[in-house]
């Protein structure tokens, strides 16, 4: 396996979001929503709910961009579900191309009372490695995403205050300023503050702003072409990441190719033994 990809292996993909009707966004910025009285936590919890979808698999292609333009994809499946508590899910995503990362895996079971249990599997060790809380700021397979990026953080694990509102994409947005709420997090994270455009419509994010523990800049998320996976709870599925990382010049777009919904989703997918298996 290439060397540079074995050391950096730590973080990707997908972060999702749902929404119940939250009426329009008054024209200008720094008004609050007409009619609404969200407050910014309430804001980023149901930006958090609304990734819960009950099963999905998806076949999704990444591809990293140097600062040359340079180009190199990786293609993966992955199987999403929520558990029967309604609030954690479960992901693990499997890479089948290129060769020398075919068969890599991560699995992570979210666990809202304590730390999500998170494993890396690569093929050249043949074994997996439970990761602890610090990786969450690690790469993952080379890319601009983290494994904290991966899905959403605890709400309760940051203070977030609403900035203004402004429109996004032509959609009005709350704009949310979220800090972690202690050392540990902001360390494990790798973050001293974020800033996230929510979708008033929907509750997705539709941009997000990391800034390092050095309240620089560091990276900006684009969140676009939001799918509709489940009507009834109106959750939705993003098929379109971009996550630039302003001081390497580096980039990251993540495009799904092919999304099955509600899907068997049997416990024995979400097990060190199954991302273990050859790939398909």
């Amino acid at each position: 396996m290439n060397r540079w990809i074995n050391g950096a292996l730590i973080s990707l993909v997908l972060a999702p979001q749902v929404g119940l009707q939250a009426g329009r966004l008054a024209g200008q910025q720094g008004n609050r929503p007409a009619g609404q009285q969200l407050d910014a936590a309430a804001i980023m919890e149901k930006n958090f709910q609304a990734s819960k979808v009950t099963g999905i698999r998806m076949e999704a292609s990444m591809v990293l961009i140097n600062d040359k333009g340079q180009q190199r994809e990786r293609r993966n499946t992955s199987t999403v579900a929520l558990q029967p508590n309604g609030v954690d899910s479960k992901f693990a995503v499997k890479f089948s191309t290129p060769a020398d990362i075919r068969g890599t895996a991560f699995l992570q079971v979210e666990h809202s009372e304590g730390d999500d249990d998170l494993w890396i599997y690569l093929p050249a060790l043949k074994k997996s490695r439970r990761l602890v809380a610090s990786n969450k700021k690690d790469s993952f397979v080379g890319s601009d995403f983290s494994y904290g990026d991966v899905s959403l953080p605890k709400v309760s694990k940051y203070r977030h205050t609403q900035t203004r509102t402004e429109q996004m994409d032509g959609v009005d947005c709350y704009v949310i300023e979220s800090i972690p709420v202690d050392d540990t997090v902001k360390a494990n994270s790798g973050y001293s503050r974020k800033l996230t455009w929510v979708r008033s419509d929907n509750f997705v994010e539709t941009k997000v702003e990391y800034y390092d523990e050095a309240a620089r800049l560091l990276k900006t998320q684009r969140v676009t072409k939001p799918q509709l996976v489940d009507a009834k709870l109106g959750r939705y599925f993003p098929l379109l990441r971009e996550m630039t990382n302003h001081q390497t010049g580096h980039k990251t777009t993540l495009t799904v190719l092919k999304l099955d919904t509600n899907v068997p989703t049997p416990d024995e997918l979400f097990t060190t033994r199954y991302i273990e298996r050859d790939v398909p």
